[in-house]
């Protein structure tokens, strides 16, 4: 017997039956029914989990709204590539709602369509990381988080475009094109998770993941008015990769239209696996807790532009003063402070790790003169940076980027977090590739323009971006927050209260497509 669309009224026939499931099931909290959209891709992804939970949508229908959504928008903003078929899709859908009818509650995320980075492995759905050289890789694998994304219900629909093998802050590609901004199509969405914000800001996804090496997590976010966390060092599972000890500088973590969604997407991708040894072991149940608390009594270090060493386009800062006045006006204490390191020091730290981490991962691609062919020049010289590295000189970044987690460490004796700007530049025409000057300083490579965001990747700390506004022109722009190492809950919690405060998550891009 073929399953049932199921939605409320099929759900009320059921009588008794959901009775017994709802019973089984963990409470949440939600909206009342009454207080929600119309359209439920507006919904939060907690309100959505709660109504599929309580029998009050059924997946058969979430799926449909939300592939209706992407149909409509997605040939504007492609921010979602490799789409799975349609009907492949519903028949999984339908399987979701006859599991809960059967009293299966797979975990927060069932039925919930879901597209994951198109870096990381996904088991039978094509994965090309934006490089012609992965065109056809179809992976016989989940990576960890996308094991665990599964195991809590989540149906994958496709990916979320990135930059050619994640790198660059702007996501464009040969194989599948360039994201364009959830705000304004004609320009670019950030990077490298672009792709997973606009489709969260545009309302084609209800939660994303993303990953974060140079603030592919955070610019995005900020590029969009959505939220973006990278986790602390270890706290989700990276791979399984044939590297397992030296690449401590990417991290995958969540991304959400807020916090809350964002902090329950958290609790499904951290906590320990044998696989890969650094990973933190930890109670990943209390980032699904409510994230309530207050502002009054915290205490925000302002690194600002790091004295005038960034260069930052003008009506930045003045965006995120005003970011810092909500602050204060919940009653946190907002204080300028300065880091006591050479910022250009740390600049050239970045410079060899990144040379030597990509260059190791990405050598024996460019070893075949075939394949070295089709790499994007920024990539070619990071493996040939990398390729000119010694041992002592990886050594001695690393004995840098020591000291430097021991400067910020000093600083949280006195301060709960550290701000400062999430990008130098406001979203940019898609057409560009990388901005070349910013306030009339040249930026002498194709990542210098994102320099704000590698105190963040360097310290390992938890960082998150929260929105502070636009500018004139209506272009989004947010703030980082740096917390402490392990203390995620913390930054979270912040965070959560902040943008409660602010009200600028309720913010909608106006999309007439």
């Amino acid at each position: 017997m073929p399953c049932l669309p199921l939605n409320r009224r099929h759900f009320m026939k059921l009588g008794a039956g959901i009775g017994v499931l709802t019973s089984l099931l963990p409470l949440t909290s939600a909206h009342a029914a009454t207080d929600r959209p119309a359209d439920l891709t507006e919904w939060s992804a907690l309100t959505l989990s709660d109504a599929i939970r309580k029998g009050e949508v059924g997946c058969r229908e979430v799926m449909i709204a939300y592939l209706e959504r992407i149909e409509r928008l997605n040939p504007t903003y492609n921010a979602i590539v490799s789409l799975q078929p349609r009907e492949t899709l519903l028949v999984e859908a339908d399987k979701a709602d006859s599991e809960l009818v059967k009293g299966h509650y797979r975990g927060w995320m069932h039925g919930f369509p879901h597209a994951v980075k198109n870096l990381a492995a996904t088991a039978g759905i094509l994965t090309t990381k934006g490089s012609p050289l992965f065109s056809q890789w179809v992976p016989d694998h989940d990576d960890i988080f996308v094991e665990r994304i599964r195991a809590a219900g989540a149906i994958l629909i496709g990916k979320t475009n990135t930059p050619e093998l994640g790198l660059g802050s702007q996501t464009y590609n040969p194989v599948h094109g360039p994201t364009r901004n959830a705000w304004d199509p004609s320009l670019c969405a950030g990077g490298s998770s672009g792709g997973a914000a606009v489709a969260l800001a545009t309302r084609m996804l209800p939660v994303a993941d993303g990953s974060d090496m140079m603030g592919s997590l955070r610019n995005p976010a900020a590029f969009n008015n959505v939220f973006g966390f990278r986790p602390s060092q270890g706290r989700v599972p990276r791979g399984p990769n044939g590297e397992m000890f030296y690449q401590q500088l990417s991290y995958q973590g969540p991304m959400g239209r807020d916090v809350a969604d964002a902090a329950r997407l958290l609790a499904t991708m951290a906590g320990f696996d044998h696989r890969v040894p650094m990973s933190l072991s930890t109670d990943t149940s209390r980032f699904a807790a409510p994230l309530d608390t207050q502002l009054a009594g915290v205490k925000v270090g302002w690194l600002g532009d790091f004295d005038g060493y960034l260069s930052l386009e003008s009506g930045i800062l003045a965006l995120c003063e005003k970011g810092l006045a909500t602050f204060e006006q919940q009653g946190a204490t907002v204080e300028p402070t300065q880091p006591d390191f050479s910022m250009p020091e740390l600049w050239q730290t970045w410079l060899t790790l990144r040379h030597f981490l990509i260059a190791g991962g990405t050598s024996e691609l460019y070893a075949n003169p075939e394949n070295r062919a089709q790499m994007k020049p920024e990539l070619i010289w990071e493996i040939e940076g990398g390729q000119n590295l010694s041992a002592l000189d990886v050594y001695r970044a690393s004995s840098a980027r020591s000291r430097w987690y021991q400067a910020l460490d000093q600083m949280f004796e006195h301060y709960d977090v550290l701000a400062l700007p999430t990008a130098q530049v406001f979203p940019f025409d898609v057409d560009i590739h990388w901005p070349e000057q910013i306030a009339g300083k040249s930026m002498d490579t194709y990542h210098r323009w994102m320099e704000v965001v590698i105190p963040g990747t360097l310290a390992g700390c938890p960082v998150a971006n929260v929105p502070v506004g636009f500018d004139e022109r209506g272009r989004p722009m947010g703030i980082q927050l740096i917390g402490r190492m392990k203390e995620d809950l913390k930054v979270l919690q912040i965070a959560h209260s902040y943008t409660r405060a602010s009200g600028l998550f309720q913010q909608h891009p106006d999309i007439t497509a």
